[in-house]
């Protein structure tokens, strides 16, 4: 296949979200010339901010996140822009892909009933390559002795963004890299199937994600030639959700023949622990946090990401099922173990949505008898914070600290 773009082209807005895509250029409208001076004003005392320790310009910034990352307007800009498409790879200058094989060997249990429900299979993906600043390897080079991996599962909700390098999600990797010592030199990251409405075929959903990222680890380790030991799993908010999976997967069908050990480590960046939170609990802070974190406009509109990801499986599997949300507090989900997974470092911020979950998801990994967990709150951090240059000190002390604690 010749070279192209990773991401598809432009599509045709769908007849049945022109409501949504009205919406979301009002919104556009509303904000740049209307809402954007009230913000500025409201900003001026340090009273009227979402917290006080925040700049104006942190204020600022977090209202138009608001604005972009609402559902309205992501319809609006997908009919300018391309979407994340696992179906082609990028192999232009300064870009790294490979195409990963099928793994259907290996998709057994649990899971294979899971998917021959939902009607997915494992499939050729897309993967890439990022490297630390410097370094210049050959596509699939074999590890040197000693080297280390990440092995990054990016976030989006599932329904979003890309392992590309040149994707905004990248700069997870590319910081961590940054701040590790020459013993860990690259990322491999997988184009795994974001979920889409099963009005947008291919919809793909729940398997669909995790039987990229086990195809993905296969290859890292079966025909790239790292071993488990030398693997360091990184995922962020559904990446986050991701990973766990994948260790689970792991760990409940270790025995099956072709399928690899766990990875040597496990960092989670503000995972996504509780798919489909309690929609009573108005004391949760997925309410509470809705107004000092950018993604609050999944509040609003929650509902249907979260269905398109679970597909048949339907919405009780978001409260039943551990691979899907590890941290539910719902009364129908069986306990969960944590037996058996890696040394792991989860990181948050103290504003974020997803706070009580991920405290959640801490307390449940802690009480798993000797499992090396440690977790550590960034005050007045929203969700995924590391993504941002310009989010400092926090940012940097977040890299360094997940450096650190990879090199111990």
């Amino acid at each position: 296949m010749s070279a192209t773009s990773p991401l598809s082209p432009p599509t045709k807005m769908p007849s049945s979200t022109p409501v949504l895509w009205l919406q979301g250029l009002f919104e556009i409208l509303t904000a740049a010339f209307i809402r954007l001076p009230i913000w500025v004003l409201l900003a001026l005392p340090k009273g009227t901010r979402p917290r006080p320790s925040w700049s104006i310009g942190r204020t600022l910034q977090l209202r138009v996140l608001n604005v972009l990352f609402s559902p309205p307007v992501a319809v609006f800009l997908k009919t300018f822009s391309r979407e994340p498409d696992y179906r082609v790879l990028e192999q232009g200058k300064g870009v790294k892909g490979v195409w990963v094989p099928p793994v259907p060997h290996l998709i057994v249990g649990k899971i294979k009933l899971w998917a021959e429900k939902a009607g997915v299979e494992s499939i050729r993906i897309p993967a890439y390559w990022l490297e630390k600043k410097g370094v210049d390897l050959p596509v699939n080079a074999r590890p040197s002795e000693g080297e280390k991996v990440l092995y990054v599962l990016h976030g989006g909700g599932y329904a979003r963004q890309s392992a590309h390098p040149n994707d905004l999600i990248a700069n997870n990797p590319r910081g961590i890299l940054e701040h590790t010592s020459p013993t860990i030199r690259r990322a491999f990251m997988i184009e795994y199937r974001n979920s889409r409405s099963p009005s947008q075929p291919p919809s793909s959903p729940f398997p669909s994600a995790l039987l990229d990222a086990i195809a993905g680890y296969h290859y890292l380790v079966n025909q790239v030639g790292f071993a488990p030991e030398n693997i360091i799993l990184e995922g962020d908010s559904a990446g986050g959700n991701l990973s766990m999976a994948l260790v689970r997967y792991l760990l409940e069908y270790k025995n099956t023949s072709g399928l690899p050990d766990v990875p040597s480590a496990l960092v989670l960046i503000s995972p996504w622990s509780d798919i489909y939170p309690d929609p009573n609990n108005r004391t949760s802070t997925f309410y509470t946090n809705s107004g000092s974190d950018f993604v609050s406009g999944l509040v609003q509109h929650k509902g249907s990401g979260v269905l398109n990801f679970l597909g048949p499986l339907g919405p009780e599997a978001a409260v039943t099922n551990p691979y899907i949300s590890p941290a539910s507090l719902s009364p129908s989900m069986p306990p969960v173990s944590f037996t058996g997974y890696p040394r792991t470092l989860i990181i948050s911020g103290s504003t974020e949505l997803l706070l009580d979950q991920i405290r959640e998801l801490h307390k449940r990994m802690k009480a798993t008898a000797g499992l090396d967990v440690r977790y550590v709150e960034f005050v007045d951090a929203w969700h995924d914070f590391t993504l941002l240059p310009n989010f400092e000190p926090q940012r940097s002390e977040a890299l360094k600290l997940i450096g650190s604690w990879i090199e111990q």
